[in-house]
């Protein structure tokens, strides 16, 4: 009987143990606090997305993201951080066919038509022949060129922005890094807002997927 109080007792211990550890996580999750990364994307719907001007743009096939169509841009407007980020992390794995531009905008804010008005972009090109390659900073700072990727093959685009410090990464190596200056004003700068992805043009077929943010603040 002893023994089956000990076994009883550790076997409760643990299950106590377990619940509230998933209750600690859960509310971290909830509160975006934890340092877990959290998908934006549910690989199947464009749910919590809106696109502008040219929806048919955007399109899904085999849990990806297709980009393939006239300028349009496609804004999160999820829960997360209520699609308002400010210090963050973000990843994505990205597929470029040759001649394709495109990027991702952050500290942006939804508008129906036109180039984004606020925040940056993190460009998207390895053969286009606008000569600012991936891991630019757009018209910022910009790698010039020489493309750190090839096209028709995935690879890795991690943003971090902390702070005043913008950092770009390409499958893991740093490409981009930028301390935007305390005295910098105007609508292309940081402050705060959603991520978007962008259809550049009828020539540019994009494929994005594993869409995820790590909110810092």
């Amino acid at each position: 009987m002893m023994h089956f109080n000990v076994y009883f007792t550790l076997c409760l211990t643990v299950i106590l143990f377990l619940v509230l550890g998933c209750a600690s996580y859960e509310r971290n999750d909830e509160s975006g606090q934890s340092n877990e990364w959290i998908s934006i994307w549910d690989g199947e719907s464009f749910d919590n997305w809106r696109a502008s001007e040219n929806p048919e743009s955007f399109q899904i096939e085999e849990g990806k993201i297709v980009v393939d169509g006239p300028r349009a841009h496609l804004f999160y407007e999820g829960p997360v951080a209520d699609a308002d980020f400010v210090n963050f992390e973000f990843r994505a794995d990205v597929y470029t066919y040759p001649q394709a531009n495109s990027g991702i905008f952050f500290h942006t804010q939804y508008q129906e038509e036109g180039w984004p008005q606020h925040g940056y972009e993190a460009q998207i090109n390895a053969t286009h022949s606008d000569p600012r390659k991936t891991g630019s900073l757009y018209a910022v700072k910009d790698v010039m060129n020489d493309a750190p990727h090839e096209d028709e093959e995935w690879f890795d685009y991690y943003i971090k922005v902390e702070g005043n410090n913008i950092t770009f990464e390409v499958n893991g190596e740093t490409v981009m890094e930028f301390t935007e200056p305390d005295d910098r004003d105007g609508d292309i700068s940081l402050s705060s807002g959603t991520v978007a992805l962008q259809a550049h043009d009828p020539d540019s077929r994009i494929y994005f997927r594993n869409i995820e943010v790590r909110p810092l603040d």
